[in-house]
Protein backbone atom coordinates (compact mmCIF):
# COMPACT_ATOMS: atom_id res chain seq x y z
CA UNK A 1 0.00 0.00 0.00
CA UNK A 2 0.94 3.38 -0.68
CA UNK A 3 1.74 4.87 3.15
CA UNK A 4 1.14 8.39 4.00
CA UNK A 5 1.78 11.08 6.91
CA UNK A 6 -1.36 11.05 9.31
CA UNK A 7 -0.31 13.71 11.83
CA UNK A 8 -2.48 14.23 15.25
CA UNK A 9 -1.13 16.59 17.82
CA UNK A 10 2.61 15.92 18.32
CA UNK A 11 2.30 12.59 16.90
CA UNK A 12 2.45 10.56 13.73
CA UNK A 13 -0.01 7.78 13.87
CA UNK A 14 1.38 5.95 10.60
CA UNK A 15 5.30 5.01 9.65
CA UNK A 16 7.05 4.40 6.54
CA UNK A 17 9.22 1.15 6.31
CA UNK A 18 11.30 2.17 3.32
CA UNK A 19 11.79 5.84 5.07
CA UNK A 20 12.81 4.52 8.58
CA UNK A 21 14.85 2.06 6.48
CA UNK A 22 16.43 5.27 4.63
CA UNK A 23 17.01 6.85 7.53
CA UNK A 24 18.77 4.20 9.45
CA UNK A 25 21.21 4.14 6.56
CA UNK A 26 21.67 7.97 6.76
CA UNK A 27 22.66 7.50 10.25
CA UNK A 28 25.20 5.03 9.61
CA UNK A 29 26.53 6.82 6.35
CA UNK A 30 27.77 9.48 8.82
CA UNK A 31 29.35 7.24 11.09
CA UNK A 32 31.14 5.17 8.47
CA UNK A 33 32.35 8.53 7.32
CA UNK A 34 34.21 8.98 10.42
CA UNK A 35 37.10 7.66 12.01
CA UNK A 36 36.53 4.56 14.13
CA UNK A 37 36.34 5.13 18.02
CA UNK A 38 38.23 3.06 20.51
CA UNK A 39 35.33 2.53 22.25
CA UNK A 40 33.20 -0.58 23.68
CA UNK A 41 33.09 -3.99 22.20
CA UNK A 42 29.73 -4.88 23.91
CA UNK A 43 27.27 -2.63 24.35
CA UNK A 44 23.58 -2.54 25.91
CA UNK A 45 21.17 -0.15 24.61
CA UNK A 46 17.84 0.00 27.21
CA UNK A 47 15.29 2.15 24.98
CA UNK A 48 17.36 1.57 21.43
CA UNK A 49 14.61 1.59 18.68
CA UNK A 50 14.30 5.76 18.39
CA UNK A 51 15.88 9.08 18.73
CA UNK A 52 19.32 9.44 21.09
CA UNK A 53 19.35 5.37 21.74
CA UNK A 54 18.92 4.22 18.33
CA UNK A 55 21.90 6.66 17.51
CA UNK A 56 23.59 5.64 20.11
CA UNK A 57 23.21 1.57 19.37
CA UNK A 58 24.23 2.83 15.43
CA UNK A 59 27.42 4.82 15.99
CA UNK A 60 28.49 1.59 18.56
CA UNK A 61 28.35 -0.87 16.05
CA UNK A 62 29.67 0.85 13.04
CA UNK A 63 32.16 3.16 15.01
CA UNK A 64 33.33 0.97 17.87
CA UNK A 65 32.60 -1.98 16.17
CA UNK A 66 30.52 -3.70 19.05
CA UNK A 67 28.30 -5.95 19.36
CA UNK A 68 24.90 -5.19 21.05
CA UNK A 69 21.46 -6.04 23.01
CA UNK A 70 19.16 -3.62 22.15
CA UNK A 71 15.69 -2.99 24.37
CA UNK A 72 12.35 -1.45 23.05
CA UNK A 73 8.84 -1.66 23.33
CA UNK A 74 7.70 -1.11 19.85
CA UNK A 75 4.21 -2.49 17.82
CA UNK A 76 4.68 -4.54 15.05
CA UNK A 77 1.78 -4.11 11.76
CA UNK A 78 -1.42 -5.36 11.60
CA UNK A 79 -3.56 -5.49 8.89
CA UNK A 80 -3.85 -1.80 7.13
CA UNK A 81 -1.75 -0.46 10.37
CA UNK A 82 1.76 0.35 9.58
CA UNK A 83 4.46 -1.05 12.34
CA UNK A 84 5.59 2.09 14.93
CA UNK A 85 8.63 3.31 13.41
CA UNK A 86 11.07 1.85 15.92
CA UNK A 87 9.83 -1.76 15.23
CA UNK A 88 11.28 -0.44 11.65
CA UNK A 89 13.91 1.13 12.64
CA UNK A 90 15.08 -1.83 14.45
CA UNK A 91 14.54 -4.14 11.57
CA UNK A 92 16.53 -1.59 9.10
CA UNK A 93 19.27 -1.63 12.07
CA UNK A 94 19.33 -5.51 12.45
CA UNK A 95 19.78 -5.91 8.29
CA UNK A 96 23.01 -2.96 9.02
CA UNK A 97 24.30 -5.15 11.79
CA UNK A 98 24.76 -8.36 9.64
CA UNK A 99 26.51 -6.42 6.90
CA UNK A 100 29.17 -5.49 9.26
CA UNK A 101 29.24 -8.29 10.69
CA UNK A 102 28.60 -7.46 14.27
CA UNK A 103 26.08 -9.33 16.52
CA UNK A 104 22.22 -7.70 17.36
CA UNK A 105 20.05 -9.01 19.73
CA UNK A 106 16.66 -7.17 20.63
CA UNK A 107 14.21 -7.88 22.80
CA UNK A 108 10.53 -5.78 22.19
CA UNK A 109 9.20 -5.49 25.68
CA UNK A 110 8.65 -3.45 28.47
CA UNK A 111 11.65 -2.57 29.71
CA UNK A 112 10.84 -2.03 32.97
CA UNK A 113 9.44 -5.86 33.82
CA UNK A 114 11.63 -8.01 35.76
CA UNK A 115 11.13 -10.71 32.76
CA UNK A 116 12.72 -8.06 29.78
CA UNK A 117 15.50 -7.84 32.18
CA UNK A 118 16.19 -11.34 32.60
CA UNK A 119 15.78 -11.83 29.10
CA UNK A 120 18.17 -9.12 28.27
CA UNK A 121 20.59 -10.86 30.97
CA UNK A 122 20.49 -13.95 28.90
CA UNK A 123 21.16 -12.66 25.51
CA UNK A 124 24.26 -10.81 27.31
CA UNK A 125 25.61 -14.20 27.83
CA UNK A 126 25.70 -14.62 23.98
CA UNK A 127 28.11 -12.13 23.45
CA UNK A 128 32.05 -12.67 23.86
CA UNK A 129 33.33 -12.62 26.98
CA UNK A 130 29.44 -12.88 28.14
CA UNK A 131 29.52 -9.01 30.05
CA UNK A 132 28.86 -5.53 28.31
CA UNK A 133 30.97 -3.15 28.42
CA UNK A 134 28.23 -0.06 27.78
CA UNK A 135 25.35 0.48 29.26
CA UNK A 136 22.84 3.26 28.07
CA UNK A 137 19.79 4.17 29.33
CA UNK A 138 17.77 5.97 27.30
CA UNK A 139 13.80 5.29 28.01
CA UNK A 140 11.16 7.86 27.20
CA UNK A 141 8.14 5.96 28.23
CA UNK A 142 4.65 7.65 29.14
CA UNK A 143 4.39 4.99 31.99
CA UNK A 144 5.54 2.80 34.24
CA UNK A 145 4.45 -0.28 35.86
CA UNK A 146 6.01 -0.94 38.87
CA UNK A 147 7.72 -4.69 38.32
CA UNK A 148 7.86 -4.66 42.27
CA UNK A 149 4.70 -3.35 42.67
CA UNK A 150 2.33 -3.77 40.34
CA UNK A 151 1.43 0.03 40.54
CA UNK A 152 1.22 1.87 37.59
CA UNK A 153 2.43 5.65 37.37
CA UNK A 154 2.53 7.94 34.46
CA UNK A 155 4.14 11.40 33.53
CA UNK A 156 3.10 14.45 32.98
CA UNK A 157 4.82 17.73 31.73
CA UNK A 158 4.01 20.31 34.07
CA UNK A 159 5.10 23.45 36.41
CA UNK A 160 5.64 23.23 40.20
CA UNK A 161 3.69 25.66 42.65
CA UNK A 162 2.47 28.47 40.32
CA UNK A 163 0.63 28.35 36.56
CA UNK A 164 3.10 28.09 33.62
CA UNK A 165 2.46 31.23 31.01
CA UNK A 166 4.73 31.22 28.06
CA UNK A 167 5.19 31.52 24.26
CA UNK A 168 4.34 28.16 21.95
CA UNK A 169 3.73 27.68 18.18
CA UNK A 170 1.68 25.05 16.31
CA UNK A 171 4.53 24.08 14.09
CA UNK A 172 2.25 22.85 11.64
CA UNK A 173 0.74 25.89 10.86
CA UNK A 174 2.69 28.63 12.30
CA UNK A 175 0.72 30.13 14.90
CA UNK A 176 2.14 31.22 17.86
CA UNK A 177 0.11 31.66 20.94
CA UNK A 178 0.50 32.25 24.54
CA UNK A 179 0.14 28.10 26.88
CA UNK A 180 -0.76 28.23 30.12
CA UNK A 181 -0.50 25.00 32.08
CA UNK A 182 -1.53 24.41 35.59
CA UNK A 183 0.48 23.46 38.56
CA UNK A 184 1.15 20.02 39.30
CA UNK A 185 0.07 17.89 42.19
CA UNK A 186 2.30 15.98 44.45
CA UNK A 187 1.07 12.60 43.77
CA UNK A 188 1.97 13.64 39.36
CA UNK A 189 5.61 14.77 40.69
CA UNK A 190 5.67 11.88 42.64
CA UNK A 191 4.68 9.63 39.32
CA UNK A 192 6.99 11.43 37.02
CA UNK A 193 9.70 10.74 39.15
CA UNK A 194 8.58 7.03 38.94
CA UNK A 195 8.75 7.08 35.68
CA UNK A 196 11.09 9.50 34.11
CA UNK A 197 13.65 9.12 37.25
CA UNK A 198 16.78 6.89 38.25
CA UNK A 199 15.14 4.01 39.36
CA UNK A 200 14.61 1.83 37.01
CA UNK A 201 18.18 2.33 35.88
CA UNK A 202 19.49 1.68 38.82
CA UNK A 203 17.51 -1.72 39.08
CA UNK A 204 19.02 -2.61 35.29
CA UNK A 205 22.57 -2.10 37.05
CA UNK A 206 22.08 -3.86 40.03
CA UNK A 207 20.33 -6.68 37.98
CA UNK A 208 23.54 -6.80 35.66
CA UNK A 209 26.15 -6.76 38.49
CA UNK A 210 24.51 -9.71 40.51
CA UNK A 211 24.23 -11.82 37.00
CA UNK A 212 28.08 -10.90 35.84
CA UNK A 213 27.25 -9.39 33.55
CA UNK A 214 29.16 -6.16 33.67
CA UNK A 215 32.61 -6.31 32.83
CA UNK A 216 35.07 -5.00 34.89
CA UNK A 217 35.68 -1.15 34.49
CA UNK A 218 32.38 -0.92 32.81
CA UNK A 219 30.51 2.53 32.18
CA UNK A 220 26.75 3.48 31.93
CA UNK A 221 25.23 6.46 30.56
CA UNK A 222 21.60 8.17 30.90
CA UNK A 223 20.18 11.24 29.27
CA UNK A 224 19.14 14.04 30.39
CA UNK A 225 18.43 17.43 29.61
CA UNK A 226 18.55 21.69 31.28
CA UNK A 227 18.20 24.19 28.37
CA UNK A 228 17.78 28.16 28.60
CA UNK A 229 15.86 29.72 31.37
CA UNK A 230 12.06 29.94 28.30
CA UNK A 231 11.96 26.59 28.78
CA UNK A 232 12.75 26.34 32.96
CA UNK A 233 9.40 26.64 34.27
CA UNK A 234 8.41 23.64 32.21
CA UNK A 235 11.48 21.68 32.39
CA UNK A 236 14.51 21.92 34.06
CA UNK A 237 12.10 23.61 37.35
CA UNK A 238 9.26 21.71 36.24
CA UNK A 239 8.15 17.93 36.93
CA UNK A 240 10.29 16.17 34.42
CA UNK A 241 13.31 18.42 36.23
CA UNK A 242 12.69 16.58 39.45
CA UNK A 243 13.11 13.38 37.86
CA UNK A 244 16.08 14.24 36.38
CA UNK A 245 17.43 15.15 39.52
CA UNK A 246 16.95 11.61 40.70
CA UNK A 247 18.60 10.72 37.98
CA UNK A 248 21.61 12.22 39.00
CA UNK A 249 21.68 10.94 42.86
CA UNK A 250 21.08 7.43 41.33
CA UNK A 251 24.03 8.05 38.61
CA UNK A 252 25.80 8.76 41.97
CA UNK A 253 24.85 5.45 43.76
CA UNK A 254 25.28 3.73 40.87
CA UNK A 255 29.18 4.94 40.67
CA UNK A 256 29.38 3.66 44.39
CA UNK A 257 27.99 0.17 42.95
CA UNK A 258 30.42 0.29 40.16
CA UNK A 259 33.54 1.67 41.52
CA UNK A 260 34.84 -1.12 43.41
CA UNK A 261 35.42 -2.64 39.66
CA UNK A 262 37.00 0.43 37.68
CA UNK A 263 33.14 1.47 36.59
CA UNK A 264 31.25 4.73 36.56
CA UNK A 265 27.57 6.37 35.83
CA UNK A 266 27.39 9.18 33.60
CA UNK A 267 24.68 11.73 32.96
CA UNK A 268 24.79 12.77 29.61
CA UNK A 269 23.09 16.64 29.12
CA UNK A 270 22.17 16.51 25.32
CA UNK A 271 21.08 19.03 22.60
CA UNK A 272 17.75 19.86 22.21
CA UNK A 273 16.39 18.33 18.82
CA UNK A 274 13.21 17.02 17.76
CA UNK A 275 12.21 14.02 18.98
CA UNK A 276 8.89 11.91 19.92
CA UNK A 277 9.12 13.25 23.63
CA UNK A 278 10.54 16.83 23.12
CA UNK A 279 7.72 17.42 20.54
CA UNK A 280 5.35 16.30 23.67
CA UNK A 281 6.44 19.66 25.62
CA UNK A 282 4.82 23.10 25.42
CA UNK A 283 7.49 25.85 24.26
CA UNK A 284 10.15 24.25 23.61
CA UNK A 285 8.84 23.24 19.76
CA UNK A 286 9.56 27.40 19.38
CA UNK A 287 13.02 27.31 20.97
CA UNK A 288 13.77 24.62 18.94
CA UNK A 289 12.66 26.11 15.67
CA UNK A 290 14.76 29.57 17.18
CA UNK A 291 17.75 27.38 18.07
CA UNK A 292 17.56 25.38 14.72
CA UNK A 293 18.50 28.59 12.61
CA UNK A 294 20.80 30.01 14.82
CA UNK A 295 22.80 27.07 15.06
CA UNK A 296 22.55 26.51 11.37
CA UNK A 297 23.79 29.49 10.44
CA UNK A 298 26.63 29.41 13.15
CA UNK A 299 27.81 25.73 11.47
CA UNK A 300 26.92 23.60 14.87
CA UNK A 301 23.53 22.07 14.22
CA UNK A 302 23.83 18.56 14.96
CA UNK A 303 21.21 16.12 15.10
CA UNK A 304 21.20 12.44 16.99
CA UNK A 305 23.95 11.05 15.34
CA UNK A 306 26.33 13.31 15.39
CA UNK A 307 25.27 13.83 19.27
CA UNK A 308 25.99 10.32 19.88
CA UNK A 309 29.19 9.86 18.01
CA UNK A 310 30.43 12.54 19.27
CA UNK A 311 29.66 11.50 23.32
CA UNK A 312 30.99 8.07 22.60
CA UNK A 313 34.48 10.25 21.59
CA UNK A 314 34.13 11.84 24.88
CA UNK A 315 33.56 8.64 26.55
CA UNK A 316 36.22 6.69 24.95
CA UNK A 317 39.40 9.11 24.10
CA UNK A 318 41.84 8.25 21.90
CA UNK A 319 44.40 8.73 25.11
CA UNK A 320 42.69 8.14 28.23
CA UNK A 321 45.15 8.21 30.79
CA UNK A 322 43.23 8.18 33.85
CA UNK A 323 39.84 6.08 33.50
CA UNK A 324 36.98 7.99 33.81
CA UNK A 325 39.01 10.74 35.23
CA UNK A 326 39.63 11.72 31.87
CA UNK A 327 35.96 12.14 30.87
CA UNK A 328 35.58 16.03 30.63
CA UNK A 329 32.35 16.62 33.27
CA UNK A 330 30.87 19.80 34.85
CA UNK A 331 30.84 21.13 38.20
CA UNK A 332 27.60 18.30 38.51
CA UNK A 333 29.69 15.72 37.12
CA UNK A 334 27.76 15.44 33.89
CA UNK A 335 28.80 15.28 30.16
CA UNK A 336 27.88 18.37 28.59
CA UNK A 337 26.64 17.57 24.75
CA UNK A 338 24.84 20.48 24.97
CA UNK A 339 27.99 23.04 24.91
CA UNK A 340 27.08 24.53 21.83
CA UNK A 341 24.05 24.88 22.14
CA UNK A 342 24.63 26.68 25.73
CA UNK A 343 27.37 29.00 24.12
CA UNK A 344 26.45 32.98 25.28
CA UNK A 345 26.86 33.85 21.86
CA UNK A 346 24.02 31.75 20.53
CA UNK A 347 21.73 31.69 23.60
CA UNK A 348 21.48 35.95 23.23
CA UNK A 349 20.56 35.50 19.44
CA UNK A 350 17.78 32.89 20.78
CA UNK A 351 16.92 35.09 23.60
CA UNK A 352 16.78 37.87 21.03
CA UNK A 353 14.66 36.23 18.43
CA UNK A 354 12.50 35.17 21.46
CA UNK A 355 11.09 38.39 22.38
CA UNK A 356 9.75 39.42 19.25
CA UNK A 357 8.49 36.05 17.46
CA UNK A 358 5.09 36.40 16.52
CA UNK A 359 2.66 34.26 14.18
CA UNK A 360 4.11 36.94 11.69
CA UNK A 361 7.23 36.56 11.51
CA UNK A 362 8.40 32.89 13.04
CA UNK A 363 9.20 31.74 9.41
CA UNK A 364 11.64 34.42 9.33
CA UNK A 365 12.93 33.95 12.46
CA UNK A 366 12.39 30.60 13.07
CA UNK A 367 13.25 27.20 11.10
CA UNK A 368 10.05 25.73 10.97
CA UNK A 369 10.62 23.90 8.09
CA UNK A 370 14.21 22.06 9.65
CA UNK A 371 11.77 21.44 12.34
CA UNK A 372 8.99 19.84 10.55
CA UNK A 373 11.26 17.85 8.25
CA UNK A 374 12.99 16.09 11.36
CA UNK A 375 10.20 15.56 12.88
CA UNK A 376 8.66 13.73 9.75
CA UNK A 377 11.60 12.22 9.44
CA UNK A 378 11.28 10.43 12.77
CA UNK A 379 8.38 8.33 11.22
CA UNK A 380 10.30 7.92 8.14
CA UNK A 381 8.52 10.89 6.00
CA UNK A 382 10.69 13.48 4.01
CA UNK A 383 13.83 11.24 3.96
CA UNK A 384 15.86 12.25 0.60
CA UNK A 385 16.08 9.12 -2.02
CA UNK A 386 12.48 7.55 -0.95
CA UNK A 387 9.79 7.26 -3.37
CA UNK A 388 6.74 7.95 -1.31
CA UNK A 389 4.58 7.16 -4.01
CA UNK A 390 5.61 3.50 -4.63
CA UNK A 391 3.58 1.00 -3.18
CA UNK A 392 5.59 -0.83 0.38
CA UNK A 393 4.77 -4.08 1.89
CA UNK A 394 3.98 -3.31 5.98
CA UNK A 395 5.47 -6.23 7.25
Amino acid sequence: MIVKPKVRGFICTTAHPTGCAGNVRLQAEYVKKRNPIGGPGRVLVIGSSTGYGLACRIAATLGCDADTVGVFFEKPPSGSRTATAGWYNNRAFEALAAEAGRAAYSINGDAYSREVKEEALSLIKKLPGGQVDLVIYSLAAPRRTDCETGRVCNSVIKPLGEVFRGKTVDVHTGAVTNAEIQPATPQEVEDTVAVMGGEDWLRWIRLLQEGGALAPGAATIAFSYIGPTQTHAIYKNGTIGRAKEDLEAKAEEITRLLSPQGGRAFVSVNKALVTQASAAIPVVPLYISLLYKVMKARGVHEGCIQQMDRMLRRLYPEAAGNGWDSVPVDEGGRIRMDDWEMEPAVQQEVQAMWKDVSSDNIRDLGDLDGYLEDFYQLFGFRVPGVDYGEDVELG
